[in-house]
């Protein structure tokens, strides 16, 4: 496998010592203004959630450890199970690290308050304990016996804050509304009683209150489940940190030409290779949002507009570039990162030996060598994030009753309920005995009338195809009827599939740890992945909770 960021030697490198030297490389302490905010923002963290272990981890960061880093938009209720996962899968690279190489490695998580879409993260999706719905996908399917409504398994229920789907403003300057409150009582509903999900509502409720930022709610929850194993926080909207990635803005307006072109060139070259390119480039515009009516309003893009200026994309404002370094000069948090900005930003504040990345970051990390280049930087290894489809018991005692495996509630529901179907009627073979008959008639009638001209051979035509096309929609129809006439065996298709695989996306992607937590503990879950990671294997693995 070969290095996304750099188009070099493998992600991570097998052999020991060339994992020593990129420990080695990346050693440094931590400016001290860097330390003195990361600190700060710790001891935030730390009234409610204290941590022998992140204390100490950060003192080894101000005294010259590497940083093993990933990272996140703060989503609701800590968003899809993956952020659990990434903050894990940090937590073990690092510790196999420091072990086998005897040197100090510390695992930083980078909270992606940056971003303005608020309502990209402001729901949570759990397996709903009440949500009976009739129908599978988008409502009841023919074949479902009458009471159905009644008897439909529990879906997910999605629990969203309402929130202003318009704003640009960075998610750091955003606050939870008086719906939070909302918010947790229905998640408290959904799942259920037990001591296990009170013990993580209750949990959520010390940090998710009204008024609080959303970045703070996030990072104290994800402090306290990671506090054993010292996991640090930096949010690089702090004003300091902000002084401190200045001139990397800088860099991006004055040299913002050059490196996009470099940046298209690149994106040409992996679209010929058949590669992903996820993140567009613009000609000339540079991968700074610029923040017009201060830090704590919307940001945006600049595209270029001739000569030395740059237009605000949406309002058309013009700003001279002297113009936009004055202002980042005079306030630094008047710009903020892209995706293809912040890794140099973090290794800015950081001395990232590796970037722990989901699928999609990784894929777009391979467009990063050029600004890694007009950086002047080396960049770090790239190592894929633990992926976990998660079985508890009850989860498998409906697997064990139908027979399927894990995988297996991928498939549609369409697809499992006709393999679990027994075959006492086949639709294909009625299909075939119905239009036996007639083809061997129309063959008949098609010698019979060879002579009639292309008229009459493209009616015989049409006639063939409406023929099979609706016997095909009859034999359709019985497989369907067939498939969901055992209503207990539609019910536990469609809540094995809610459970694993809801929509047929993977488990991690959609469910929030809440679901999980309820069931087998979230901190227990949490020591299980720690347990079960490889740290250098991203393929999807089962863990049983």
């Amino acid at each position: 496998m070969r290095n996304p960021w750099n188009d070099g030697p493998a992600a991570w490198p097998s052999e020991l010592s060339t994992r020593a030297r990129a420990v080695v490389r990346a050693l440094r302490p931590l400016a001290p203004e860097v330390h003195r905010a990361v600190v700060a923002q710790n001891a935030e963290l730390g009234r409610l959630a204290p941590s022998a272990a992140r204390d100490a981890n950060i003192a080894a960061l101000g005294s010259g450890a590497a940083a093993v880093v990933t990272g996140q938009q703060v989503g609701l209720f800590l968003g899809p199970l993956y952020t659990v996962y990434k903050a894990a899968s940090a937590v073990v690279v690092a510790r196999r690290l420091a072990a086998e190489l005897a040197m100090p490695v510390v695992p930083v998580f980078w909270l992606q308050t940056e971003d303005h879409d608020l309502a990209e993260i402001a729901s949570c999706t759990v397996p709903a304990r009440a949500g009976r719905q009739g129908g599978g996908e988008g409502g009841c399917q023919e074949g479902c016996q009458e009471g159905c409504q009644e008897r439909c398994q529990e879906r997910c229920k999605t629990i969203a804050v309402p929130v202003d789907a318009g704003s640009r403003v960075s998610i750091a300057h955003c606050t939870l509304p008086d719906a939070i409150v909302d918010c947790l009582d229905q998640l408290d509903d959904a799942l259920g009683d037990g001591p296990l999900a009170r013990g993580h509502v209750e949990r959520l409720r010390r940090y998710y209150r009204p008024g609080v930022a959303w970045a703070a709610a996030f990072a104290g929850v994800l402090a306290e489940l990671f506090a054993p194993e010292g996991l640090v926080m930096i949010d690089p909207r702090d004003p300091a940190l902000a002084a401190s990635v200045a001139p990397v803005h800088e860099r991006a307006l004055e040299a913002a030409e050059p490196i996009a072109a470099a940046l298209i060139a690149r994106c040409s070259e992996l679209s010929q290779a058949g590669s992903p390119v996820p993140v567009h480039v613009r000609a000339g515009a540079p991968l700074s949002f610029f923040h017009p009516d201060g830090a704590l309003g919307p940001r945006v893009r600049l595209e270029p507009v001739g000569g030395d200026a740059f237009a605000e994309v949406g309002s058309g404002r013009v700003h001279d570039r002297a113009a936009l370094v004055a202002a980042l000069r005079a306030d630094p948090r008047r710009f903020s990162t892209s995706a293809l900005l912040r890794p140099i930003a973090q290794d800015t504040l950081l001395p990232t030996v590796a970037y722990v990345g989901g699928p999609s970051e990784i894929a777009y990390f391979a467009q990063l060598a050029p600004v890694y280049r007009a950086f002047g930087r080396t960049p770090p290894f790239a190592v894929p994030r633990a992926r976990f489809r998660v079985t508890d018991a009850r989860t498998r005692k409906l697997l064990g009753r139908l027979g399927l495996s894990p995988g297996d509630a991928e498939l549609s529901e369409a697809a499992l309920l006709s393999r679990l179907c027994p075959a006492r009627l086949d639709a294909s073979a009625i299909a075939g005995r119905l239009l036996a008959p007639f083809v061997a008639a129309h063959a008949e009638v098609a010698a019979q009338l060879a002579d009639g001209g292309p008229v009459i051979a493209r009616a015989l035509a049409r006639t063939r195809g409406s023929v099979e096309r609706s016997v095909g929609k009859l034999a359709a129809k019985i497989e369907r009827t067939r498939s969901y006439a055992d209503a207990e065996r539609v019910d536990a298709v469609r809540r094995l599939r809610a459970l694993l695989a809801p929509g047929g996306a993977p488990q991690e992607r959609v469910h929030g740890l809440a679901g999980l937590a309820a069931r087998v503990g979230d901190r227990s879950l949490i020591e299980r992945a720690l347990d079960a990671i490889d740290p250098f294997d991203g393929s999807l693995r089962e863990l049983a909770a």
